[in-house]
This record gives C-alpha cells, sequence and structure tokens, in this order.
C-alpha cells in the first residue's frame, strides 16, 4: 500500500508540473491577446470589454483543450475572471469610461442559477433515487432477460438498455452499472469469444448514443437548446417533448444500426447466455415513490408546455421536492450529484452571454463577410471540427465553445442558412456529432469505464467508433435536414 502511495504521490507531481507549465504557456498567450491593438482583430468598433472576452474565449478554448487544469475548473476560472474583469462589480482598474459596454455581475453568477440548471439537477436527483431504490437494476433486468439466451440478442439488449437508461441518467453512471452486469455473463462465454469485446464495446456506444434522446440526455444537449431557446436571440422555442419526438427515433435507430455493425465488425456464433442479475430490490413504498415521480415527472417533461403551463426546467423541480421530502434523498446523497458538470454547463452559457451583452455578437456579425460562406461548407467544416475536438476533450467542451461563435455565424448568414435546414441543423447537429464521437479511451467517460477493463484494445474501440461514429454523424444531419424541411423541429 505504501508503495502504491508513493507512486501515486509522484504521478501526481508530475501532473501538477505538466499543468503548471501548460497553465503559463495559456496565461502568456491569453495576456497577448488581451493587450493586442485592436485593429488586429478585423472588428469594426472593437471595445476593450469585447477585446476581454475574446481573450477569455481563448483562454477557455486552451485550456479545454489542453486539460490543463480540470474542465470544470476551467468554467470557474471564466465566471471569476468575467466578474472581475469585464462587470460593473469587478475591480477598478478594469473598468473606465472608455473600457465599453460592461457586463451585470449579477448575469454572470446567475449563469450557475440558469433554469436548464435545474433540468440537469432534476435528471441527476432522478437517477440518485433510481439507484437508491434499485429501479435501475429492476429494469435493466427485466428489459435484457426479454431477449433470450443468444450473444446477438443479449447484446441488442444491453444496447437498448443502456441506450434508454442513458437518456435520462448520467452516461458515465449508466455504462458503469451496465458494464458491472457483464461480469456473471462472460462465465458463459469462451476466453476467445469475440462475443466478449463486442458486448463490452455495446456499453459505451449506447450509452453515448443513448445521450442523443433527451434535452438532458447529456450536456451538450442543454447547451444547444439554451441558444436555440434564448428569448432575446433565435427563440425557437423546442420544447423537451418536441426534442423527443425526433431524437428518441433517431437514437433508437442508431442503437438498431451499431447492433449490427458490431456483428460485422466482431462476427460472433450463438453461444447460449444465462444471465443472472444480482439486483437487491426492495419492493417497499419508496420504490414506489420512485416509480411514480419518475412516470410524472417524465409525463410533464413530454406533454409541450401550453397544455400543462409547466416547462420542462420546473418540472424537473418535483422529483428534487418530493424525493427531499419523502426521504428517499438525504443531504449526503447531493454529494453524487456531478457537480463538475454542472459547473461545465455554467461556463459555457456564460461564454455565450458575455459575446451577447458585451456586443461582441453583434460587431462580429457587421464584420465578417459571412455572405460569401456556403451554407453546406459551414455545416460540413463544423461537423468534422466538433467530431475531432470531441475525441479528444469533453464533448460538453466542444460544444460550448463552437455554439456561441456557430450562433453568430449563424445569425449573419440569414435566410441562406434554409439551403441546409436553417440554424436548428447547424446547431442542433453539433450536440449529436459531440454524441457520436467516440474513437477513443478518453473521447468519453463511458469509453474510458470499458477501455479499464481489459476486455478492449484501442485499436478495435477506434475501428468501431470511427465507423458507427462518421455514419452517425452522416446520418445525424441527413435526419435534422429533412426535419427542418418539414418543419417538425
Amino acid at each position: 500500500m505504501e508503495k502504491e502511495d508513493n507512486v501515486q504521490v509522484g504521478m501526481d507531481n508530475d501532473f501538477n508540473k505538466v499543468g503548471l507549465i501548460k497553465l503559463l504557456v495559456i496565461a502568456i498567450i491569453t495576456a497577448t491577446v488581451w493587450n493586442l491593438p485592436a485593429d488586429v482583430f478585423g472588428i469594426d468598433g472593437l471595445t476593450v470589454v469585447q477585446q476581454r472576452v475574446i481573450s477569455i474565449f481563448v483562454f477557455a478554448t486552451l485550456a479545454w483543450l489542453t486539460e490543463a487544469i480540470p474542465a470544470w475548473a476551467t468554467s470557474i476560472c471564466i465566471i471569476g475572471i468575467m466578474c472581475l474583469t469585464i462587470s460593473e462589480k469587478g475591480l477598478l482598474p478594469f473598468q473606465g469610461e472608455d473600457a465599453g459596454n460592461l457586463l451585470m455581475a449579477k448575469a454572470i453568477m446567475a449563469s450557475f442559477a440558469d433554469p436548464v440548471i435545474f433540468l440537469f439537477l432534476g435528471g441527476f436527483v432522478l437517477a440518485i433515487a433510481a439507484s437508491k431504490s434499485g429501479l435501475d437494476m429492476l429494469l435493466a433486468g427485466m428489459l435484457i432477460s426479454s431477449f433470450g439466451k443468444k450473444s446477438r440478442n443479449i447484446m441488442l439488449g444491453f444496447l437498448l438498455a443502456t441506450g434508454l437508461f442513458s437518456m435520462f441518467v448520467s452516461n458515465t453512471a449508466t455504462a458503469a452499472m451496465m458494464l458491472a452486469f457483464l461480469a456473471p455473463l462472460f462465465a458463459s462465454l469462451p476466453a476467445e469469444s469475440k462475443a466478449r469485446m463486442a458486448l463490452t464495446l455495446s456499453i459505451p456506444i449506447a450509452a453515448n448514443i443513448g445521450g442523443m434522446g433527451t434535452p438532458i440526455g447529456t450536456p451538450p444537449n442543454a447547451i444547444v437548446l439554451k441558444t436555440l431557446n434564448d428569448p432575446d436571440g433565435l427563440n425557437m422555442g423546442i420544447g423537451f417533448g418536441e426534442w423527443m419526438l425526433v431524437m428518441f427515433p433517431l437514437a433508437m435507430f442508431l442503437l438498431f444500426l451499431s447492433w449490427r455493425l458490431l456483428l460485422i465488425l466482431f462476427p460472433m456464433d450463438d453461444t447460449p447466455i444465462n444471465i443472472r442479475m444480482d439486483g437487491q430490490t426492495k419492493m417497499d413504498w419508496k420504490l414506489w415513490v420512485v416509480v411514480l415521480t419518475f412516470a410524472l415527472t417524465v409525463v410533464l417533461w413530454m406533454i409541450p408546455t401550453e397544455y400543462t403551463g409547466v416547462d420542462a426546467n420546473v418540472a424537473a423541480v418535483i422529483p428534487i421536492c418530493i424525493f427531499a421530502v419523502t426521504g428517499v434523498i438525504k443531504g449526503t446523497d447531493l454529494g453524487k450529484i456531478e457537480w463538475s458538470v454542472i459547473w461545465m454547463v455554467a461556463g459555457g452559457f456564460v461564454l455565450g452571454t458575455a459575446m451577447e451583452d458585451s456586443g461582441l455578437a453583434d460587431a462580429a456579425i457587421k464584420s465578417i463577410p459571412f455572405g460569401s460562406w456556403s451554407p453546406a461548407a459551414l455545416l460540413i467544416v463544423s461537423g468534422l471540427i466538433c467530431f475531432t475536438l470531441s475525441n479528444f476533450i469533453s464533448n460538453t467542451a466542444t460544444v460550448a465553445l463552437l455554439t456561441p461563435f456557430l450562433a453568430i455565424v449563424c445569425t449573419g448568414m440569414g435566410d441562406k442558412l434554409n439551403a441546409v435546414g436553417g440554424t436548428s441543423t447547424v446547431l442542433i447537429g453539433l450536440a449529436l456529432t459531440a454524441s457520436t464521437a467516440m474513437s477513443l479511451p478518453i473521447s468519453t467517460p463511458p469509453n474510458a469505464i470499458a477501455y479499464s477493463t481489459g476486455l478492449v484494445d484501442q485499436k478495435s474501440m477506434m475501428k468501431v467508433g470511427l465507423t458507427i461514429g462518421l455514419i452517425g454523424m452522416v446520418i445525424n444531419y441527413v435526419v435534422l435536414y429533412l426535419v427542418a424541411k418539414f418543419g417538425l423541429l
């Protein structure tokens, strides 16, 4: 144990040294951009505050790309730097009459209390309650056991179960839970069976794809919806039910397609597998509270607001209240909420807020010749950039970086974008593309968990991830184009 601790300390020291070097380089680059002459940026009338926003955007990009500090820490730094340097409550040396339009500190801080944040909190609380009550094990066991004993059918069951859970529960938590179910199954398979690798790979694939199905399935969905529904911006009013109407069938189709592709890439025989679920589900009143609350919340999420008066964000508060009052969720359970994800989402929101409130968005629209841009080129290039970045850094960070910029570009292009389905095709395409980027162990937490089992090699993961990811990206954009043309979203 002492030896392991010493090794860990050594690793931490190396990480700190590398991280410090990265931070110093990022700080130098950010400071350089901060102090460049304004005319270098090619934006007419660029103010001091707007240049600071560009510098903060550069800092966020480099910090998220290099992972010099944790992604959530980058978001906290973004909020802190903005409060101190571009808000009306910031340090006096950064204010002054010639600074430009200073942001409201309250608006910057409010990014952490955005209504969409409560949507995520509701999703996390539902996941915790489902795990505590054993509902997750019960549902997974019921679903998977209905697929028989053939290995190919069992894999389909795992794909569907994982995908469905990932629509409402953390992709990471879902992947960890479903991979735990595999251990007793492998006892029925030969050591050299390709079914072992195929089954293991099916979990991260389904967890990533399943996140597309609902607005709370993955943070990039929330970031994009926030931009599309902003009353002061695009104001498209896309609801929870409208999203699911399109994305749920799309996710299910991609899950079936992934199943067929896995069978092609990893041919397997019909070796029977005996399923044994060891869940400890107690049929007590708490389980029924969770079941009924889960059902009520999902129904309210799916019904359009005009019929109930309750939007998805407000509906997400219901499970929080019910579980707190009934004791299903204790104070200690709040520590299980993925607060790092919440901070990541907030960091993405505040970047967009700064670009809008500082006037940088409008200034960029007037200064960049969007009329010369090709809609098809914009769609293809933005998709490929998102896919590439998301394979190396956080999906949330990638979409948080690209969404504010592309929202400006789309606004500047106006009706020209109708040729590819409009702004919704470009921005929602980002969220879906981020979910299909799963080529490497570092691409997503579900990938990392699957790789850590030792049952999957990096070459196989890359082969499957690139195949399913690129095919899925093309299908996503085709579907979004058709959906926009027929006015379904």
